[in-house]
């Protein structure tokens, strides 16, 4: 019980004071990202300079699983390389399927406090919108799956 409430304790803290949810200046990449069957929308900003992540931020409301994983996501990924940051998309993704190794997860890091959310399906949606948004916005070919 201990874990869940470490993990609840970083929900409840990248909710109540996101680090990355401003409009971001000098952005270069910027996309849009909506949950229909609940409302949840951000707007993903990113300054992507010789293909590395150099910035990123988001604004939008919605629940506070989508709004903290979206703010997670960022801490995760600012600094890092686009491929890196596609890798950490997809092992976050696979992990809310529940099909990561714990090596895996780690690499996560804080983004690992949202693997219970696989046993909750109506909240799915909610903590992969940023995520989505994100690999939408860095490979725009490339094809999301729920």
């Amino acid at each position: 019980m201990e874990t869940r409430s470490f993990y609840n304790q970083i929900l409840t803290e990248h909710n109540l004071r996101p680090a990355n949810k401003h409009p971001l200046e000098g952005a270069n990449m910027e996309l849009r990202g909506v949950n229909p069957s609940c409302g949840d929308n951000i707007t993903l900003q990113l300054r992507v300079e010789n293909g590395v992540v150099e910035d990123g931020a988001y604004v939008g409301d919605g629940c506070a699983i989508s709004q903290a994983s979206a703010d997670i996501m960022l801490d995760l990924v600012i600094g890092r390389s686009v491929d890196e940051a596609l890798h950490l998309s997809k092992l976050f993704l696979r992990m809310i399927k529940g099909k990561v190794t714990d090596e895996e997860l780690e690499e996560l890091e804080e983004a690992g406090a949202l693997q219970d959310i696989s046993h909750m399906p109506a909240r799915v949606k909610c903590a992969v919108l940023g995520w989505h948004t994100l690999d939408t916005l860095l490979d725009p070919d490339a094809e999301n799956e729920d």
